[in-house]
């Protein structure tokens, strides 16, 4: 079992379920989160005073899939997610020891 965290755009987010969702992944958890690579923020005006925005909002999912749809998945959040432009996020895979379904105590891959 392996974890994906994928860290993208917010507006790529409804894409990326779609895609997601396309390819039968039934489960994902998804949270608003501010950071910054790369692009290190920007420099915004408001009220005649520049200031500078260097945390910016991103959209975090992650997901438990079991080995052998690892890469079917991890393609289809990166097609989905990319615009070709600095700031599209990044894709970040864990392996998992062990999954336990709280409701019948069902473990490993049968609890995804």
């Amino acid at each position: 079992m392996k974890k994906i965290e994928a860290v993208i755009q917010p507006f790529k987010l409804d894409e990326v379920k779609a895609a997601l969702i396309a390819i039968g992944v039934t489960g994902m958890t998804i949270s608003e989160v501010r950071g910054h690579g790369r692009q290190k923020g920007h420099t915004e005006v408001y009220r005649g005073t520049e200031y500078a925005v260097d945390l910016i909002p991103k959209v975090k999912l992650e997901l438990f899939v079991p080995d052998a749809r690892l890469e079917e998945i991890v393609l289809a959040i990166n097609s989905a997610a990319r615009t070709g432009k600095i700031g599209d996020g990044k894709i970040f895979v864990f392996p998992v020891e062990e999954a336990v379904r709280i409701r019948n105590g069902e473990r490993g891959e049968s609890a995804l």
